[in-house]
């Protein structure tokens, strides 16, 4: 065996080449104390035969998705109703309290997922009926995640079916969903670390990040993370069709993976690489139509219910303009609106807005004195859609975990925003708690909603500052280009937005 290169290629990198996180981060050297201090001069870099940072950053996710399980835990617990049933126990706010809330749970009967015959997108039933705001609902999902839910679903009637455990069936399902969503994160950690080639220790910020304690089994954004990081992989390795066949099973999954490829069209653009973007779009995009074109054609209804709901729906409780809205008293741009009217006006000032950061970054790109990385352009675009964005889940900030690593791999700075984006968290438990149950007012929760927003712009304005001062670059300073850039790495300008000389590739 090979000592250190136990998943493939390391691209040539030799391990004295390699970033000490305990000889060059203060955070990694205070952490070095605890286990004996900072690496050694004469120490033997790479001839580990097992424990390599990829086996080590793996192993840190697995005990960090357990402890995430563990914070879940508490919301899949039963009890014995008083005619000897077994029932969920989630009586007297028990989500909140526990703070174990996941949307899993529910949407395990809410999606008719516990019904034998039935199938997403396929399978309808009647919200709010006889109440002047009935609908009829289907699978809220987009496909890929959808049937992901399905198979689980079926996993756990065959699961009861043999008779392998007494417990009710959400428990199963739940369990079963948080091993797959484990192997996905697991995946993006992997990446990762293949992709940061001299600064393969930075993943352990992906794998023990506190974003992952709190929302690994949230929601089903893991698996979006997963393809995302896997095609940027792909792209890394030179293998543009593979990158878009990944690209596409992520957007299929959830949108944002498309946005990788407005980060890598305006990079293309100015390396004179438009070849190879082509390619991962075309690849793209046939892969997203192969996933989503049977159920648009068998279930067409069903298929557009996620765009409709999300078209439909207002400004959630974690955007920006609620907050907006609470603090203010603004009614926003389209006034009161009843239950499930579009908000027409909101969704075209989120888009312009969006297209308007979009523009910005790719003027940055073609501009900057030092082409952009692929993960620098990536997080800005990811951040900036968030941001602008009427709709921020708490578990969409996963998105932006393995993105932040490699566009600026600074660990005290990003433990501090993933710290300040996790705790978000508990003034949103206890404000769904209520007031009247000791829970907080919405002011706390809506405050802290702030305070997350400011961290992600201070990390946008730390990541334009070092594309603009490349010299600052902790990437190039350890000597690469651009770890993700595959064709774009060590590649020449050939199209800018303004004339001058460019800085050297490395600075």
């Amino acid at each position: 065996m090979q000592p250190d290169d136990d998943f493939g290629d390391t691209r040539s990198i030799e391990p004295a080449e390699r970033v000490a996180p305990s000889l060059t981060g203060p955070l990694g050297k205070a952490a070095a104390r605890t286990i004996g201090g900072p690496l050694g001069e004469h120490a033997q870099v790479g001839r580990q035969w097992f424990w390599t940072p990829l086996r080590i950053a793996l192993l840190v996710g697995v005990f960090a998705l357990m402890l995430s399980w563990f914070g879940k835990a508490a919301c899949i617990q039963q009890y014995t109703t008083q005619d000897g049933k077994f029932e969920l126990d989630w009586r007297t706010s028990r989500p909140y309290i526990t703070m174990c809330y996941t949307d899993i749970v529910p949407l395990y009967t809410a999606e008719q997922l516990d019904k034998p015959g039935s199938f997403p997108y396929k399978t309808t039933w009647i919200d709010d009926e006889g109440k002047p705001t009935q609908q009829t609902r289907y699978m809220e999902y987009p496909v890929l995640t959808g049937l992901f839910q399905w198979v689980n679903a079926k996993l756990t009637a065959g699961w009861l079916d043999l008779g392998l455990a007494q417990a009710i069936p959400v428990a199963i399902y739940f369990d079963i969903s948080a091993f797959w969503l484990a192997l996905a994160w697991l995946v993006t950690v992997f990446a990762t670390v293949r992709i940061a080639r001299r600064r393969p220790w930075d993943a352990v910020l992906v794998a023990a990040s506190p974003l992952v304690l709190v929302h690994a089994f949230t929601n089903f954004d893991a698996l979006a993370a997963a393809a995302a990081a896997a095609g940027m992989l792909a792209w890394a390795r030179r293998k543009p069709v593979p990158a878009g066949v990944l690209i596409g099973i992520g957007a299929a999954a959830k949108f944002y993976p498309l946005f990788l490829l407005g980060a890598l069209f305006v990079l293309c653009l100015r390396a004179g690489k438009l070849r190879e973007w082509q390619r991962t779009t075309v690849a793209a995009l046939a892969a997203w139509l192969v996933v989503n074109a049977p159920i648009a054609y068998l279930y067409p209804e069903g298929w557009w219910e996620f765009f409709r709901r999300n078209t439909a729906r207002a400004a959630d409780t974690d955007s920006i303009w609620n907050v907006i809205t609470e603090f203010t008293g603004w009614t926003g741009f389209d006034g009161h609106l009843g239950p499930w009217q579009t908000p027409s006006v909101l969704n075209a000032v989120t888009a312009g807005l969006f297209l308007a950061c979009c523009a910005a970054v790719a003027v940055m790109a073609l501009s900057a004195p030092v082409r952009p990385r692929v993960a620098q352009l990536g997080f800005l675009l990811v951040a900036a859609f968030l941001l602008i964005n009427k709709v921020w889940s708490p578990q969409y900030s996963l998105w932006l975990v393995p993105l932040a690593v490699l566009a600026m791999p600074r660990w005290k700075i990003l433990l501090a925003w993933m710290t300040i984006d996790a705790l978000v968290w508990v003034p949103r438990m206890m404000y769904y708690l209520g007031v009247d149950h000791k829970g907080l007012p919405v002011e706390w929760f809506l405050g802290w909603v702030v305070v997350r927003d400011l961290a992600v712009v201070a990390l946008c304005a730390l990541v334009v500052y070092e594309i603009y001062h490349p010299a600052r670059d902790l990437v190039r300073l350890a000597g690469d280009d651009d770890p993700a850039g595959g064709v774009l790495d060590g590649a020449e300008d050939r199209f800018l937005l303004r004339a001058g000389r460019a800085a050297p590739r490395r600075p």
